[in-house]
């Protein structure tokens, strides 16, 4: 077990084991990518920070939990993603020369990218490995602290696959399931296929396995992961097999809810479709990255649809599907759009109304055929078609929220999903189609009585919307039924509108339903606080084991700036 000295207030020391801490920035595969990270630390005898008092006690504003190991999973997306990061290492220089043993690790895209360039700026980090071998984190740290030098290692190309690897999830409730890793489109604007390289597809038998291994773990909820999902198969000759696939995990026993992240419009087909349509555990929610409403600039970015391509996908999906909300990625300024260009895209948002669509300002991604492109659009054009856009995005999302007031819909309880839930007296988590949503709790519960009936993260309820915001619902429904006296309803709606409650003319309405990932969380709290004495095995939580048997493997973010392809 990797180990640290901790002084008594005897003066002996007593050996402790080393904590780690994460910090994750960029799209859903480096979320996942961290787990593995703290999968593998765990492994090898490390703690998570957030579970030691003792590390948590010495927590500075530098972000760095308090922890003996601090890793930065990095992006390349952002223009300003390497200022980002070497802001963050700045910072954590002065803590670590405050605290002895201290390594700092630097991991992902960025550090695909950068590789020793890292350590040349940053001389005080300890490990940079890249999105090709994160087994090697734990070896890499040993051989850092026993060489007294930066460790650095990189590879070109995928030597493990990374859902072998040991996972510590940081939900037990809902899980990220990869069934692909890298990307074969090449869209202009897009560092990632560089960086992670072509698509690899792993078995079905393997993801499956992978999938009830969760589900016996109290996991209620999978998201199939990939950089284009609807291209799965191709590496094994099976280009049916995403919607066999969907299907085949929505049959998963345990399983009640299956997403998926993201499609590329381009290899979209009716057999996806007709999976999600029945197969009552594929949840009615679309994640489809627009990039532009013009045919032009697609054509520039290297993407294969047209805006009238795209706008079939989503009609045919809700012909199917009319309760579907379906969400998207925009880039705004790409090199030569015109303001006729920009007016197509702001066209095919208002056809497509997305329920929210993640919105970003074009900036080069050195590395890419878009980077050395002629025709830059001025930055004060494109701050101005951003806000054009980003107003029109809010209108038709608040728009859409509104025409669900007075729908029930049956909320899956998360943490950290409501900031301000505290203050409200509400607990939050995603509907079907994935709209967040934060519900009242009935007067008198408190969120954390769980005795008394209050919903755990995990378990489902059961609300009536009351109020459609820009960018959540609101069911304040727990709340109703009830006659509110005039001068009660004045004191209400002179709140703003985040504090306020909600009502309708309905009755209440407040159904919690137990379920086997609540369970799960709470059996997952009470290992967190049950500490291992200083000399004994870490506690491990929520790794998943693949059955023995299964198959062998076959074998957001991007560019310019979207999360998600």
């Amino acid at each position: 077990m990797t180990m640290t000295q901790m002084p008594l207030a005897s003066g002996h020391p007593v050996a402790r084991p080393r904590t780690y801490h994460v910090r994750t920035l960029g799209c859903q595969m480096n979320v996942h990518d961290s787990e593995h990270m703290a999968g593998l630390l765990e492994g090898a005898g490390y703690r998570r920070a957030e579970e030691v008092p003792a590390a948590v006690a010495r927590a500075t504003e530098a972000g760095d939990g308090g922890a003996d190991v601090v890793i930065i999973n990095t992006c390349s997306v952002r223009e300003n993603a390497a200022t980002r990061l070497f802001g963050n290492l700045g910072q954590l220089a002065a803590v670590k020369r405050e605290r002895p043993g201290m390594q700092i690790a630097v991991a992902g895209c960025l550090a695909q990218q950068m590789g020793r360039g890292i350590v040349e700026r940053a001389p005080w980090v300890d490990v940079v490995f890249g999105t090709h071998n994160l087994d090697v984190l734990p070896a890499l740290l040993e051989r850092a602290r026993h060489n007294a030098e930066a460790a650095v290692e990189l590879e070109e190309s995928l030597k493990v696959f990374p859902s072998t690897l040991p996972t510590r999830r940081e939900s037990a409730y809902a899980a990220w399931v990869s069934i692909a890793v890298g990307c074969n489109n090449t869209c202009t604007f897009c560092i990632v296929p560089s960086l992670r390289g072509r698509q690899r597809d792993r078995r079905p038998g393997d993801v499956l396995a992978e999938i009830e291994a969760v589900a016996a773990d109290g996991v209620i909820e999978v998201t199939l992961l990939g950089q284009n999902v609807n291209s799965y198969g191709v590496g094994f000759g099976d280009r049916g097999a995403f919607a066999r696939l969907l299907r085949a995990a929505g049959g998963v026993e345990g399983i009640e809810r299956v997403r998926f992240t993201s499609p590329h419009p381009a290899a979209f087909t009716g057999d996806v479709i007709d999976a999600m349509a029945t197969t009552p555990q594929v949840m009615p929610s679309l994640h489809m990255p627009l990039q532009s409403g013009s045919d032009r600039i697609l054509r520039a970015m290297r993407r294969s649809y047209r805006s009238d391509r795209f706008l079939r996908i989503l009609a045919d999906v809700r012909a199917r599907m009319p309760e579907a909300a379906i969400t998207t990625d925009i880039i705004v300024g790409f090199p030569g759009e015109s303001e006729e260009d920009f007016a197509a895209t702001l066209e095919v948002v208002e056809k497509a109304r997305f329920a929210s669509a993640f919105t970003f300002e074009y900036s080069p991604r050195p590395g890419t055929p878009a980077a050395d492109l002629a025709d830059p659009v001025p930055p004060e054009i494109v701050k101005d078609r951003y806000r054009r856009l980003s107003e029109l995005v809010r209108r038709i999302s608040q728009e859409e929220n509104a025409r669900r007031e007075g729908s029930i819909v049956e909320v899956l309880v998360a943490e950290g999903e409501g900031r301000r839930d505290a203050a409200t007296a509400r607990v939050s988590g995603r509907a079907a189609d994935n709209r967040l949503v934060h519900a009242a709790l009935p007067v008198g519960l408190a969120a954390d009585d769980y005795a008394a009936g209050a919903p755990r993260p995990g378990d489902m309820v059961r609300v009536r919307v009351t109020h459609g915001a820009p960018h959540n619902l609101i069911a304040d429904s727990a709340l109703c039924g009830g006659a509110l006296g005039g001068r009660e309803r004045a004191v209400n709606d002179a709140l703003s509108a985040g504090d306020r409650a909600w009502y309708d003319d309905g009755p209440a309405l407040f159904e919690v339903r137990r379920t086997r990932a609540g369970d799960a969380w709470q059996r997952r709290r009470a290992e967190a606080c049950a500490s291992p004495e200083p000399d004994s095995a870490p506690v491990s939580l929520g790794i998943p084991h693949v059955r023995a048997g299964a198959g062998d493997m076959g074998g957001r973010t991007a560019l310019g700036q979207p999360r998600t392809l």
